[in-house]
């Protein structure tokens, strides 16, 4: 008999949790196009179409179908993407370089349209992506300069600015700090969870607007140990993951 035991699990790490945290944006989509932008998003969809989201179809961010081991699955010609970007069959988790509190985005530039202090992407397809499928945003360092009073260009549209948009819907915003909706009246931001080891304190520090915080605040949900060893063992046995977020 073999009396080699497997070693007990390491903690998980506040990138992980940030994984599982980007991995429930897609919990109950169905067949839908999951566009991951970023490291940990891309882990996190992987992760939940291995296992509570199989039906996910995953994209290279150009025109092939992946498995979650980055095999290809299928071909997606130009045209067909376009038809799921416009009838709200795919789901994009997206980064932003400020985002406000109805979930306003901005990806384009810091400061004065007709003189900024920073020219960063530019607008791209942000306020299609927004106004035509759900979008979630990834941010790897929470702090008053990402999260802010007003954009200062809206790239992708939050709920203040979508009235009569079909398919419009912010599921949730994920950082280092914590998890974050809009499940409020007005539809303004809600600190939905927090990582292990972060306060409410620490998150309205490093909030650059009023936050909508509940009475009581759970955690965000402990990876199981097959999604550990998926994340460490299959689907980023490197590591990278820790480049985005610490330990």
């Amino acid at each position: 008999m073999n009396d080699v035991t497997r070693a007990p699990l390491l903690a998980p790490t506040r990138a992980e949790y940030c994984v599982i945290a980007c991995a429930e944006a897609w919990r109950d989509n169905g067949e839908v196009l999951a566009s991951p932008m970023g490291l940990i998003p891309s882990v996190g969809a992987r992760l939940a179409r291995l296992t509570f989201s199989p039906d996910l179809l995953l994209t290279d961010g150009e025109a092939t179908l992946v498995r979650p081991d980055g095999t290809t699955e299928g071909w997606l010609p130009y045209r067909q993407h376009l038809t799921l970007v416009g009838g709200g069959r795919r789901h994009v988790m997206m980064g932003a370089s400020q985002i406000d509190r109805f979930g306003n985005q901005n990806i384009s530039c810091i400061g004065d349209w007709e003189r900024p202090k920073r020219q960063l992407l530019g607008v791209r397809g942000a306020p299609v992506n927004t106004l035509n499928n759900p979008t979630s945003y990834w941010v790897p360092r929470h702090s008053r300069r990402v999260f802010v009073e007003k954009v200062d260009m809206v790239c992708g549209v939050g709920y203040d600015r979508a009235a009569g948009a079909r398919y419009h819907r912010i599921p949730r915003v994920v950082s280092d700090l914590g998890v974050f909706d809009f499940a409020t009246p007005d539809h303004s931001m809600r600190l939905a969870s927090l990582h292990p080891g972060v306060t409410v304190e620490q998150v309205r520090e490093a909030t650059g607007f009023d936050l909508a915080v509940p009475d009581e605040v759970p955690s965000t949900r402990e990876p199981t140990a097959e999604e550990l060893r998926l994340v460490r063992e299959v689907i980023d046995p490197a590591g990278s993951r820790a480049r985005e977020v610490g330990s």
